[in-house]
């Protein structure tokens, strides 16, 4: 049982490892446990942290990192002379100090790892290198600054991709071992200025962009000529395609060899309880999508598998033109 909670502040968090291959065949056999005999308690995050969220594993699976609430511990570790930010924008969020911390899963330790004067969100990190991890300044719109990485030695800490006021930059994604992809919206009309500013028009550049993590190189896949523009983006591990959604959930995929921009699923219901999000499977031929097409109601969500049409796979790229 977890703990009571101290006075004013949340109870202690346990972070839990799950046995899905055992929970599937107990359940194909009919014969479900109680929920205690799939999961394991890897340990328990002290109240002293705040609410936990945003947890992400590591790729070896020993660590995970997650944000730590708690403004009063966060400011503890902030840089000197650092002022924390206020909240920006219409929704009131993106406030700070907020921070990153760890727990090792074999020992149940928890680290704190880094402070930043703005309040974290999209944890996540890089499936191909251990301890490299990919935040966001969340303020539920246009932020600041948007994108951040940092080492889970609390070392390298720095925006990922340095955004200038017009720039909308939102969902973020490690799509390769050294590359990250970003929106870079384009979805308000010319001349907007409001209480998300300037940003998110097509007066600047914008669409569905890779960030290097190396190089700290940017170079635009593509965007829809009209519309919304590319919403929630990713790319394929084999670094050769991008993917992305607009606002009426159609689902367009980047040949990034070519730069072509392809229309592959569309009539995906704006009634629905969220938006696609698509991903990668790890040998790059098939996107997952969530979508509410194929619901009776038009809003609940269905996890979809898309593959990628065999032709398109099977394309060559001639070394030069004739």
């Amino acid at each position: 049982a977890v703990p009571p909670a101290r006075r004013g502040l949340p109870a202690p968090s346990q972070i839990t490892r799950v046995d899905p291959a055992k929970l599937f065949a107990d359940s194909a056999a009919g014969k479900l446990s109680p929920a205690s005999a799939y999961e394991h308690v890897c340990g328990t995050v002290p109240p002293e942290f705040g609410a936990v969220g945003d947890v992400a594993l590591g790729p070896t699976e020993n660590f995970v990192y997650f944000r730590v609430g708690n403004k009063e511990l966060a400011a503890q570790y902030l840089a000197p002379d650092t002022k924390p930010a206020a909240a920006s924008g219409p929704r009131n969020m993106g406030a700070g100090p907020t921070g990153l911390a760890s727990m090792d899963l074999k020992t149940g330790a928890v680290k704190f790892i880094v402070a930043v004067p703005f309040q974290i969100g999209h944890v996540q990190t890089n499936p191909w290198v251990p301890g490299e991890i990919v935040f966001c300044w969340e303020t539920g719109g246009k932020a600041p600054q948007r994108t951040w990485t940092v080492l889970a030695d609390g070392t390298g800490l720095r925006p990922l991709f340095p955004e200038a006021p017009y720039d909308w930059v939102t969902h973020e994604a490690v799509i390769t071992k050294d590359e990250v992809a970003v929106a870079i919206l384009g979805h308000r009309k010319i001349g907007v200025n409001d209480d998300w500013g300037i940003a998110g028009t097509r007066e600047h550049p914008t669409g569905l962009a890779i960030v290097n993590l190396r190089s700290h190189e940017l170079r635009f896949a593509g965007q829809t000529k009209s519309g919304s523009g590319l919403w929630h983006v990713n790319g394929s591990p084999d670094g050769r395609w991008a993917v992305g959604d607009d606002f009426d959930r159609n689902l367009y995929l980047i040949d990034r060899q070519t730069d072509e921009l392809i229309l592959l699923s569309t009539d995906h219901k704006r009634t629905a309880a969220d938006h696609p999000h698509p991903t990668f499977s790890a040998d790059s031929t098939r996107i997952e999508i969530q979508s509410a097409k194929l619901s009776a109601d038009g809003r609940a969500m269905n996890i979809c598998v898309i593959p990628i049409p065999e032709k398109l796979l099977k394309r060559t790229y001639p070394t030069k033109l004739d």
